[in-house]
């Protein structure tokens, strides 16, 4: 086919790129105590990031106050001020009722350029918070480009009542496998190899085979890998506790072998 006919997606402006951003250990500033502020200070703690929190500890939100009383954050008991932007800040969350303020504050993270969201001014933001589900590694976030937040929220739970039972604990192990393959094969020319086969053991069993998995069975599984072969749940479960799996009559013709023949 001539490139000239080919179809390409169609380009849909107005959207945000959206990312999963590590800030794992990274200095993330919050300036604001307020109910708003709390939010955002769950989803960076969330992330393991290192957060300071910039407010007067007159009209703290309780839950504020709970996670600067139980050292989960680093409070500085004032109000704003521009050498709160030092050099290691990696972030800004503005969640304060003053707009003037805050735009301050915009200005100097834009001038420095430190990216920042200024809660509920969308001109004035390099990134928006989604309406997140959480199940353990998964993660989902909706999100209205900052135009309807209580319908992403209405959204989200749509989105989450229709995923998988259980699927945060299936992707842990496959998370787990993928570990104990890199032990195995952790050679960087194995790579392509190593993603296949996950690809093929992903396709293989549905998400409550997946939550089932032990340490024993995830290390059968590996056995397998050398041929780039995946067995079935029946055979893999005939290997617990040293079971012999070449007893099973089973023949799986998509991996082009048969057991117990």
């Amino acid at each position: 086919m001539s490139e000239s006919k080919r179809k390409f997606p169609k380009v849909q402006g107005g959207g945000s790129l959206i990312l999963a951003w590590q800030v794992r250990d990274k200095k993330v500033l919050v300036v604001g105590g307020g109910q708003v502020a709390a939010g955002r200070i769950l989803h960076c703690l969330n992330a393991d990031a290192d957060v300071t929190v910039v407010a007067p500890s007159s009209g703290l939100d309780p839950e504020v106050a709970h996670r600067i009383a139980a050292g989960e954050v680093t409070h500085v008991d004032r109000t704003f001020e521009p050498s709160d932007l030092d050099d290691a800040t990696s972030m800004v969350l503005v969640a304060i009722d003053d707009p003037a303020a805050s735009s301050a504050i915009w200005r100097l993270c834009r001038d420095r350029r430190i990216p920042a969201n200024i809660a509920d001014v969308p001109p004035e933001c390099d990134f928006y918070f989604g309406s997140v589900h959480r199940d353990g590694p998964v993660q989902v976030m909706v999100s209205t480009n900052g135009k309807g937040p209580r319908l992403a929220a209405a959204l989200r739970r749509r989105v989450a009542a229709a995923l998988p039972r259980d699927a945060g604990r299936a992707v842990e192990a496959v998370g787990r496998l993928r570990v104990m393959l890199r032990a195995v094969a952790p050679a960087p020319a194995d790579g392509a190899r190593r993603m296949e086969w996950m690809t093929k053991v992903s396709d293989a069993y549905d998400w409550e085979d997946m939550c089932e998995l032990d340490e024993e069975d995830m290390g059968n599984l590996l056995r397998f890998y050398p041929s780039n072969e995946v067995p079935s749940l029946d055979v893999l479960k005939s290997m617990r506790a040293g079971g012999d799996y070449g007893k099973i009559d089973v023949f799986d013709g998509s991996f082009g072998f048969s057991v117990g023949a």
